[in-house]
């Protein structure tokens, strides 16, 4: 409503111009929070602790999924993380016994939403799994062949962030916000071109997952996006703050 978003950027605004010290999480949002309210920013990014990988695969047999033979895509059901974008290159791309699966939900429930549900019933090999926790969103991150990315608005995607923690090939679309994370340029496509998208699902399902190339991006994750080293940065912004 038009009173919650006066609320919103009212916070902001307060936030911004009155603090003693503002963290942001990616580059993109501090030159925004400079260009809007003249204000510097310490770019803390976000992080991942690298996590336990579960050889069980119960939520998997839940949802008729084979271990690396499926698309994951984790994140809220809203417009801006282009579930449909996905969904036609998925179907596009003809990938032999591969599924695609979405996994989560939306606090408020739209036309959107009811929209996406009913392209993806409609689209043979997806899978829409609500919204998931604890061992079985682990074990769907653990097992899934490729993690895709298309949002056109992000801070910097923490999702990306888990996925490569679990060692997974991941496929971003090209905003700043996912750029930054720094993958090479092969990872990536052109925000809203399911043709492109269709050739980078093609492309990485023939690629093989060996365990060396999960350890590999688990380590280059882990060195530059470790939760411990950012509370330690955190933690100094706030004494430096109250002096």
């Amino acid at each position: 409503s038009g009173f919650a978003k006066w609320v919103l950027r009212a916070g902001e605004r307060f936030g911004m111009r009155l603090s003693q010290g503002r963290i942001v999480i990616s580059e993109v949002i501090r030159k925004l929070v400079k260009d809007k309210h003249g204000k510097e920013s310490t770019l803390i990014p976000n992080g991942v602790i690298l996590p336990e990988l579960p050889s069980s695969i119960a939520a998997l047999a839940k949802f008729g999924l084979e271990p690396g033979k499926y698309v994951l895509l984790v994140s809220r059901l809203v417009p801006e993380k282009r579930h449909l974008d996905l969904i036609a290159a998925f179907q596009r791309a003809a990938l032999p016994e591969w599924k695609l699966a979405i996994v989560g939900a939306s606090d408020h429930p739209d036309d959107y939403v009811r929209h996406l549900l009913a392209r993806a019933e409609a689209t043979p090999g997806v899978v829409c799994t609500g919204l998931q926790t604890g061992l079985a969103l682990r074990e769907l991150y653990a097992h899934a062949g490729i993690f895709v990315l298309p949002s056109s608005h992000e801070g910097l995607p923490i999702a990306m962030l888990e996925a490569l923690s679990y060692g997974l090939p991941v496929i971003a679309s090209d905003i700043p916000a996912n750029l930054e994370v720094g993958l090479p340029s092969g990872h990536y496509f052109p925000l809203g071109d399911v043709g492109a998208l269709a050739g980078r699902l093609e492309e990485f399902a023939g690629q093989t997952l060996t365990d060396e190339a999960r350890e590999s991006r688990r380590r280059w994750v882990s060195e530059r996006y470790d939760w411990r080293d950012i509370a330690k940065q955190t933690l100094a912004v706030y004494r430096e703050v109250v002096g």
